[in-house]
């Protein structure tokens, strides 16, 4: 079969990314013919980049006037869209598969695949369909469902977008513009959501008619990672250092007893260097970027990953990385957390935002014993085998393949 994976990013930038590159390489293994169609960019993985991938946009990165000129870009991409013209015309795609096109390669790439009658699945990431900003949360960081089922121009309201009212204002417009000439229902013959939650969510929307599909994201290496019973001595958090993932909750947790086991912070963001201030003479460290060999250890060698999001989480990679380690997990109640931590069987679940209830369940994890570590860490094992298996998830991303280009084809 000849797939065509489409993401606005050819490198391990974020979750959403990664699972664009596994994907690939798992129909790859698998004997198919994978394309790959996204932006230029000097971190880009050399594998599957392609003389069609379009030049980057940086809107950060420009003046306010710049801002304003290159608004008409993200709407519409017209290099993206004669580009994968020319991309499909050689390729001869039988199915396209999308992961994130909002803002980068835009809607425009829709309106490609569609001239060629390209059947089309798309897996959603985030909650981008349903919020102008995808996160659901307002401009103060908190949960918020105004936009969904009702005016997008709630965005703007409530500054959603970095509590930026140009960036609110920009967000609520391209929204509305996709709603409208590229609407869900007529566009996307298959979604597929990476956890009960959204599945749930986006079908009470009004906006999908569509057939949507639950499928978990995978682990490639399963099969190659040794699980590790034994209980670590220190606590392990990676991840994006900003306020949505809940890392606020946790320091202040940490500190808000005398632990003597210590706490390890992997990743980077705009909030480290408020909270390494806020954690001199702790026992936290913070240990940067890490990725490979270097990570795996890291989680392999912990007590408990925590996941403290205070924002809907969907099927976050942290969480199969762990299980896959045979590492239990504490975890916030909220989106696709709470259908994966089974509380008292593969980790523990708190209240979001809790300082209090989070310490109190770092201190449950802290004072298990051996035997009950072992039941945890095999439990999360047991769990990570079953949902997120490389192989099961390739025969069920087949039959979903298969079922589309039969429909488009009958």
């Amino acid at each position: 079969m000849k797939i065509l994976q489409i993401n606005n990013c050819h490198y391990r930038r974020g979750g959403a990314d990664i699972v664009y590159l596994n994907t690939g390489q798992l129909l790859e293994e698998h004997g198919h013919h994978v394309s790959y169609f996204s932006q230029k960019n000097v971190n880009n993985q050399t594998k599957g980049e392609s003389k069609y991938f379009i030049k980057e946009t940086n809107y950060f990165g420009k003046s306010f006037f710049k801002k304003i000129l290159a608004i008409p870009r993200f709407f519409y991409s017209f290099e993206a869209q004669n580009k994968l013209l020319d991309l499909i015309a050689d390729f001869k795609p039988d199915i396209a598969h999308i992961h994130l096109f909002k803002a980068s390669l835009t809607p425009s790439i829709l309106f490609s695949l569609k001239k060629f009658n390209i059947p089309i699945v798309i897996t959603l990431h985030d909650l981008g369909f349903l919020c102008p900003h995808n996160l659901m949360l307002d401009g103060k960081l908190n949960l918020c469902s105004r936009c969904v089922n009702h005016s997008p121009l709630n965005c703007i309201i409530h500054k959603c977008n970095r509590n930026n009212l140009f960036l609110s204002t920009i967000s609520s417009f391209e929204y509305i513009f996709q709603t409208i000439f590229f609407p869900f229902n007529k566009y996307f013959n298959k979604i597929i959501t990476v956890s009960e939650f959204s599945q749930k969510i986006h079908v009470n929307s009004k906006y999908f008619n569509n057939q949507i599909y639950h499928l978990y994201n995978f682990f490639p290496q399963l099969s190659f990672t040794e699980p590790n019973k034994i209980k670590g001595d220190y606590f392990l958090f990676l991840g994006r250092l900003s306020s949505e993932k809940g890392i606020n909750t946790l320091i202040d947790a940490w500190l808000s007893e005398k632990r003597k086991t210590r706490l390890k912070i992997v990743g980077t963001g705009e909030l480290l260097f408020k909270l390494k201030n806020k954690s001199k003479e702790t026992n936290i460290e913070f240990l940067g970027y890490k990725s490979g060999k270097e990570l795996d250890d890291l989680i392999s060698f912990a007590s408990f990953i925590i996941i403290p999001s205070s924002c809907y989480e969907n099927n976050p990679l942290t969480l199969i990385e762990a299980y896959a380690h045979g590492k239990p997990v504490i975890g916030s109640n909220i989106g696709g957390i709470p259908e994966i931590i089974v509380d008292g069987n593969t980790g523990y679940l708190f209240k979001m935002n809790s300082i209090d209830e989070l310490s109190k369940t770092i201190e449950r994890a802290e004072e298990i014993g051996e035997k009950e570590y072992i039941r945890l860490s095999s439990n999360a094992r047991v769990f990570a085998e079953k949902h997120f298996n490389p192989l099961t998830h390739y025969e069920s991303l087949m039959t979903l393949y298969s079922q589309t280009i039969q429909e488009m084809n009958s």
